[in-house]
């Protein structure tokens, strides 16, 4: 019997164990994952989320605290008490009493009364002279119209830097949840319910945001952006929004906007100032500076929208806009119709 080989493969299969270090450092790279501009609740850019943070961060100290203290206890145990060493009457019962019971308790209370302090806090709503949104989950994209903006955009939320913006939500169809990690937790839209949140940014950037429900087949693809500006540039941007959209200046736009108005583009589709008024999808007055096509599915650029305006089903499955019957020759122009509308 060779006893070599044994003790080879058995050594080898020690090497393949997962190390105490290797864990700790894989811990670290998964933090080090929640730095930079990721859209992360440990990367906090607002008020709300930075209590948020504040709290993972308590919970998580305390919890490294625990684990340390029953590491040292466990080593303890197995160095120190091999012996025969004699313990005096009632020390195990007030050791477990206090360590085991009274420091637990003291713990759970403290994090239980700051809970309640950021749970208060986030609840306490701006006032009745802020802006307001009203934000509408389908499926699978965001409506957002703005109080007293007779405008409308679609998965891209402007917000002025440093204010609290009052957000109204509600679903109009299954249930859908608004969350932007970085500033705000997570709101649920029932149906049949007009739910309220805020958001607050306390600086300009862009935010991406996502449907935190599960909601059918492109949950995934319902994301939006959150874009944080200052005052005088949110001014304008809303102004922009409450006006007509960008009128064409070339053959090609012209023929473009022909093409949308006349077709089955505008049985759907809404473009300020023009005779399409179509409700049932997105408005595509300033289409051409969103962020993104299909609530986050593709980038915003010529041949994705081309691909999306044939045949959407072909990019984001199952969403409501069917394949279109666009003549081959109109295509370019009714691109450069859509990118022009900013």
């Amino acid at each position: 019997m060779d006893t070599t080989a044994e003790t080879t493969s058995s050594t080898a299969g020690r090497h393949w164990r997962p190390r105490p270090v290797l864990t700790a450092l894989y811990g670290l790279l998964l933090l080090a994952g929640c730095a930079g501009d990721t859209p992360s609740a440990l990367n906090p850019a607002g008020t709300g989320a930075t209590r948020v943070a504040g709290l993972w961060w308590l919970l998580f100290w305390i919890s490294m605290a625990v684990f340390v203290e029953v590491m040292v206890l466990l080593s303890w145990a197995l160095v120190f008490r091999r012996g025969n060493v004699r313990v005096r009457h009632g020390q195990p019962l007030r050791f477990v009493t206090i360590a085991g019971a009274g420091l637990p308790f003291v713990i759970l209370v403290a994090v239980y009364g700051v809970g309640l302090r950021d749970l208060a806090a986030l609840g306490h709503g701006p006032g009745p002279d802020a802006p307001a949104v009203e934000v509408t989950g389908h499926k699978w994209w965001w409506e957002v119209r703005y109080a007293g903006a007779s405008g409308a955009t679609a998965n891209e939320i402007h917000i002025p830097v440093g204010e609290r913006v009052r957000v109204r939500l509600r679903t109009d169809d299954v249930l859908h949840s608004f969350w932007v990690p970085q500033l705000m937790p997570k709101t649920d839209l029932i149906a049949g319910e007009t739910r309220e949140t805020w958001l607050r940014a306390e600086r300009a950037g862009s935010y991406r945001g996502q449907c935190a429900e599960y909601c059918g087949t492109q949950h995934a693809h319902m994301a939006f952006l959150v874009v944080a500006q200052p005052r005088a540039d949110f001014d304008a941007w809303l102004a922009r929004l409450n006006a007509p959209a960008r009128q064409p200046r070339t053959d090609a736009e012209r023929r473009g906007q022909q093409a949308f108005v006349q077709g089955t583009c505008a049985a759907c589709h809404a473009v300020r100032g023009t005779d399409a008024q179509g409700r049932v999808g997105p408005d595509l007055s300033n289409m051409g500076s969103r962020w993104s096509i299909g609530a986050g599915a593709v980038p915003n650029d010529a041949g994705h929208l081309g691909g999306w305006i044939a045949n959407s089903q072909t990019v984001k499955p199952g969403n409501a806009m069917p394949p279109q019957p666009v003549d081959a020759a109109q295509l370019p122009d009714l691109i450069a119709y859509l990118r022009s509308l900013e």
